[in-house]
């Protein structure tokens, strides 16, 4: 069984668009982002006090992950009409075509963000734990704009619900950090706000792919990732943390 949208944050964390209203890069966007897509855009926020983002760029930042491949991905029909949909839309030449291939080998949904600028050392036990789940099964399913960092559209990732518990919060308690309802697959990114009539078509689009299933996965792995800006354009793979 997947989780449901009812045991899951995605619907009380989407943008709210307004009729008659665009879409405007909000400044965590415009601060994390942008700079890293569009670097002349006038509106890029260099760098602000209290982050240590510069340029969209920051120390290495580590996480666990959901590997998503990308060649599973774009082999399933229903992705590639979703995205032969956002090619030909009104506000196509906004997003940042030129970013994907830079990232396709790093796909990912996070599960335990922040864990620090060093490699965690993740112990015997906890490996073990993990390893002891089993392999983990989740759904991604389209399209999401959320109400922060608007600018960036993902794929939503649902998990797996074994015996009723939500499997990446079985990760979560395994690793000792805490549980999360938002698990998303970072994709496109903005150049550009949106006007009233472009914001609409976007608005649509997110109804209508809101339940349509793009890919099912079944993990036998995780990701500890290691990276320097939030596309994860400058990071690597620093461990593979198995599931079985």
């Amino acid at each position: 069984m997947i989780c449901s949208d009812d045991a899951l944050a995605y619907e009380r964390s989407r943008t709210r668009f307004a009729a008659g209203q665009g879409m405007l890069l909000d400044d965590a966007y415009r601060l994390a982002h942008l700079p890293l897509v569009a670097p002349r855009d006038p509106r890029v926020i260099a760098a602000k006090e209290g982050t240590s983002y510069d340029r969209g760029r920051h120390p290495t930042a580590y996480s666990v992950v959901l590997p998503v491949s990308a060649d599973a991905l774009e082999a399933s029909p229903a992705y590639q009409a979703l995205d032969a949909e956002l090619r030909t839309a009104p506000f196509a030449r906004k997003v940042a075509w030129h970013v994907l291939d830079r990232r396709r080998e790093r796909l990912h949904a996070t599960i335990c963000g922040g864990l620090g600028s060093e490699p965690p050392a993740i112990e015997p036990a906890r490996r073990s734990a993990l390893a002891g789940l089993g392999p983990i099964r989740a759904e991604v399913r389209g399209l999401f704009s959320g109400n922060v960092n608007r600018g960036r559209l993902y794929l939503r990732v649902y998990p797996e619900q074994r015996d009723g518990a939500n499997l990446f919060h079985a990760v979560q308690r395994v690793l000792g950090r805490p549980t999360t309802d938002l698990y998303v697959v970072g994709l496109w990114n903005l150049m550009d706000d949106l006007d009233a009539d472009e914001a609409a078509i976007l608005a649509a689009m997110i109804e209508r792919w809101w339940s349509r299933s793009l890919l099912r996965v079944e993990a036998d792995e995780l990701w500890l990732l290691g990276a320097r800006d939030d596309l994860v354009l400058d990071g690597e793979i620093s461990a593979r943390l198995a599931l079985r």
